[in-house]
């Protein structure tokens, strides 16, 4: 439970001393137990430094990379001959940005020593009888070689590591040193990698090369594949690439020998679109099978940094493989755990580590597999996500009274059925659901009837498009749209749906250069008259190959697929649902070359919608008398629209 901080009291070697008279009856951790305990003393903890060596020479000075490990473990526990299980965390950001809510570095005292660990996981975790370990990615901080944007180097630097603390690595007491670091004598090599966005990502990767050690990943907000953190489709999301990225984060040494690198990353990855090399290295997804960790997945359903669909391929991808693997999808966008439902998540933390790590049968593999929030604070669970009775159903745009206003349902259109709609890239999806019921010329919207019952759309969507274009490239972009009043998370807004607050509570133990006291926060809601829940783009021109793209034919129809983002969303009874089609989503991707018409040809567009219960569900729900009414009303206050946004994965975007 946490403790308020103005009523804490720090209690300095009296504490260490009680806990260290503790550890003789509750040190032995045992299949049996159900949850690990304080007992050992976070004041007296081990602090140290230790480089490993990755085996790369990614800056071509002529020696192979050592990057910077920091370490905070029980001290008790050495002393007693105990070894102690790892939580890691693997980052680009330790020196360049901070970690958390409060954007926390690393510190060093004057010998070197790390004195401050960012956020929890150090000060909650060691008195129960870890180690945590703190990973500076190759090129960042003090580490050497260059960062090469979750690649070879990035999944090396943290690889290496977990191989170290198994015995099989090299590791030194010095960046440049010959006296090695053994990790053997305190390290049982069970190893848990956690992180939000960018350091997720990288436990995402290192879990895909099936390392031996790894047991469990917590990867909140992460990329599972870097072409669709910058691409979807071909369209591009951000007006840069990786190498700008690279540069960001390199430490001012690396950027200086990491030219190399940087030119590698530019010729890589084209402003194209186009699939290559780099971005195959740089896909997890593919390397599912190999995952031998259990997954513990969260993501915001509203994060428009790390996309949803990142979650929702790797989620099918380990399904697919039988990994074990649970899942929390939050109303915010780019946001940890501990900063949207604090006691929660840290309570729950903690016994996915002492199952995984310590082996505790405290029963969090037998729970219910999936946590869903409905309302702000206001969650559900599911036994199996997506629930067994999801279906991938099909439906189909029709024409309406008006142009640009046509229906969704199962029956196909009409022979002949066409839309016409231009790409205005100064609108974006709030702007077109805003005016869903108007004849408005930058969108064609389809809409179902007001549903007569609660309707559940749970995984991922495709949507294909059949568009005639007038120039010789078009971007596409398709959203669903829950049409009906509702409080959200404003997940547009700086936070992303939370609002910090002053007060802190504290998890964990201190000391004087490593707070456990963290600000609290709260829900920052929106009324609205519509919720944009799963969206999707597409360059037209990569209709041919998804791999490739190439000029259109101005006149010619083709037929391209937009898939779009995993959700698990309610429309309520009263409310209806919607499909909007248009060009460019301001600010989400970046617009085409020419200003397109586009003419959609209805009789060969439709959705395949992931609806719980299947086309019978559908059908219930759109037919009957509407007994929960809602009018359709579209407030002047509503959720913050997109705004232009770094490229930053973890970083600060709003």
């Amino acid at each position: 439970m946490p403790i308020r901080a103005r009523s804490r009291i720090l209690v300095g070697a009296a504490t260490a001393a009680l806990m260290s008279a503790l550890v003789p009856q509750a040190g032995a951790n045992s299949a049996s137990a159900r949850e690990s305990r304080p007992i050992y003393s976070y004041d007296n903890a081990v602090r140290e430094s230790v480089w490993v060596d990755t085996g790369l020479d990614g800056d071509r000075d002529g020696r192979t990379d050592r990057v910077a490990v920091d370490i905070v473990r029980p001290r008790e526990a050495a002393q007693r001959g105990r070894k102690v299980p790892v939580i890691m965390d693997a980052s680009p950001y330790y020196s360049c940005c901070g970690r958390g809510n409060e954007s926390q570095k690393k510190t060093y005292d004057a010998n070197g020593d790390p004195v401050q660990f960012p956020l929890y996981y150090d000060n909650y975790f060691v008195p129960r009888g870890y180690a945590f370990v703190a990973v500076d990615l190759a090129g960042t901080s003090r580490s050497d070689g260059c960062d090469d944007v979750g690649g070879r180097s990035d999944i090396q630097s943290a690889k290496a590591v977990v191989d170290w603390l198994n015995g099989r690595g090299r590791g030194y007491t010095t960046r440049t040193g010959t006296e090695r670091a053994r990790a053997t004598g305190w390290s049982t090599g069970d190893t848990g990698m956690i992180g939000k966005s960018w350091d997720g990502t990288i436990a995402n990767g290192i879990a895909a090369t099936g390392v031996e050690g790894l047991k469990t990943i917590v990867p909140i907000g992460a990329i599972s594949s870097w072409y669709d953190y910058y691409f979807a489709k071909g369209a591009p999301l951000y007006d840069s690439g990786p190498d700008w990225l690279s540069h960001y984060v390199n430490s001012p040494d690396a950027r200086a020998r990491c030219a190399h690198v940087q030119q590698r990353l530019v010729d890589g990855a084209p402003r194209t679109g186009d699939w290559t090399r780099l971005w195959e290295e740089r896909d997890y997804v593919k390397n599912a099978h190999k995952v031998k960790a259990s997954v513990f997945v969260v993501h915001g359903q509203q994060d428009l940094n790390v996309r949803a669909k990142h979650f929702g391929q790797w989620w099918d991808a380990l399904a697919e493989h039988g990994v074990e693997r649970r899942i929390w999808l939050s109303q915010t966008g780019h946001v940890d755990p501990f900063d949207f439902r604090r006691a929660d998540w840290v309570r729950t933390l903690h016994r996915w580590f002492d199952h995984y790590l310590l082996g505790y049968d405290n029963g969090v593999d037998r729970e219910p597999m999936a946590d869903i929030e409905r309302a702000p604070d206001q969650w559900s669970t599911d036994r199996v996500w997506p629930p067994r009775a999801t279906a991938a159903t099909t439906l189909r745009p029709g024409t309406g009274a008006a142009p640009g206003v046509g229906t969704l349902g199962l029956a196909p259109a009409g022979p002949g059925a066409t839309e016409t709609f231009t790409d205005d890239p100064e609108l974006d999806e709030l702007d077109w659901a805003a005016h869903v019921d108007a004849s408005t010329p930058a969108k064609a919207g389809f809409i179902s009837r007001p549903l007569t019952r609660d309707l559940r759309l749970s995984g991922s969507s495709t949507v294909t498009v059949t568009a005639t274009p007038t120039t010789t490239s078009a971007h596409l972009t398709a959203v669903l749209v829950d049409l009906g009043p509702d409080t959200i998370r404003d997940y547009g807004a700086a936070g992303e749906g939370i609002t910090t607050l002053t007060e802190r509570t504290c998890w964990g133990a201190s000391t004087t250069g490593d707070s456990a006291c963290f600000k609290e926060t709260k829900a920052k809601t929106a009324d609205v008259g519509f919720t944009v829940f799963s969206r999707g783009w597409a360059d037209l021109g990569n209709w041919a190959d998804a791999h490739q793209g190439r000029p259109l034919t101005p006149g010619k129809a083709h037929t391209i697929t937009l898939d779009l983002a995993a959700t698990d969303h309610v429309v309520p009874a009263g409310h209806r649902l919607a499909l909007i089609i248009g060009g460019t989503d301001q600010y989400l991707i970046d617009p085409p070359a020419t200003r397109p018409t586009l003419t959609l040809d209805l009789t060969r567009t439709s959705a395949r919608l992931p609806l719980v219960g299947g086309a019978p569900a559908f059908l219930r729900a759109t037919t009957g008398t509407v007994h929960r009414a809602a009018p359709r009303t579209a407030p002047p206050a509503g959720v913050t629209a997109p705004r232009p946004v770094p490229p930053i994965p973890g970083g600060s975007t709003r």
